[in-house]
């Protein structure tokens, strides 16, 4: 990408119809393109095999091309990128920025009521953040269940929004982040940040309710070495 390039992507979940946000969000982005004769993606976050459904994503198709809002590549389907996660999974994991989590659903429902119970904000304690090569493999050929989190850094993530100005959080109290339920099954914060350095994405414009998700994305960013795009 040629410096300055501008590159932005409306990011749509095809679990629900296509709706007024979205739309807006689509808008912005398209906009932001077209002055700065830049690319507009079209990028279908279908990772949630339990909920995605094509009448959804054909609807969203369909409300783009009635508003005019028209993309400038193959939109891209993060179903069909599973292996592509599985391999920075997999970097991730060597390089120690993320770890397997054995905890149940049970013991975690407890630590979070054990922390409500003391006012202090919910997050993982980073339980099973220490354990050693070969225990993880002793309790994954015992086929006991895991999930991927990601080794939060313990100073502030702070970034430029280009709305809000400089935003700060304390990466402490998010905890480390599930990014994976296993190699092949990539959460959201994950495989957005693997699709924007691979798409080349230069500005992320999104809605209000994504702030929250910026940090998380930031620091696999950071631990895979990626840069990270403006904010707004």
């Amino acid at each position: 990408m040629p410096p300055g390039a501008i590159r932005v992507r409306f990011s749509p979940s095809p679990t629900g119809f296509l709706h007024i946000g979205g739309a807006r969000t689509a808008l912005f982005n398209w906009l932001f393109a077209r002055k700065n004769g830049g690319a507009f993606l079209l990028r279908i976050e279908d990772t949630d095999a339990a909920r995605s459904e094509k009448k959804y994503e054909d609807d969203i198709i369909a409300g783009l091309t009635w508003l005019g809002i028209t993309w400038d590549e193959s939109p891209l389907r993060q179903s069909e990128r599973l292996d592509i996660y599985a391999d920075y999974l997999k970097k991730l994991m060597e390089a120690n920025g993320a770890y397997h989590c054995f905890c149940t659903k049970e013991e975690l429902e407890a630590s979070k009521q054990a922390m409500l119970a003391q006012g202090q904000p919910p997050r993982y304690r980073g339980t099973c953040r220490a354990l050693d090569g070969k225990e993880v493999a002793r309790r994954l050929s015992a086929g006991q269940s895991s999930v991927i989190r990601l080794r939060m850094p313990d100073e502030p993530i702070e970034f430029s929004d280009i709305i809000r100005g400089s935003v700060t959080f304390d990466a402490a109290l998010i905890g480390d982040t599930v990014i994976a339920k296993k190699f092949n099954a990539p959460l959201y914060n994950f495989a957005a940040a693997v699709d924007d350095h691979e798409s080349k994405i230069s500005h992320v414009i999104r809605g209000e309710e994504h702030i929250a998700n910026t940090p998380v994305q930031i620091a696999v960013q950071r631990a895979l070495g990626f840069a990270h795009p403006r904010y707004a």
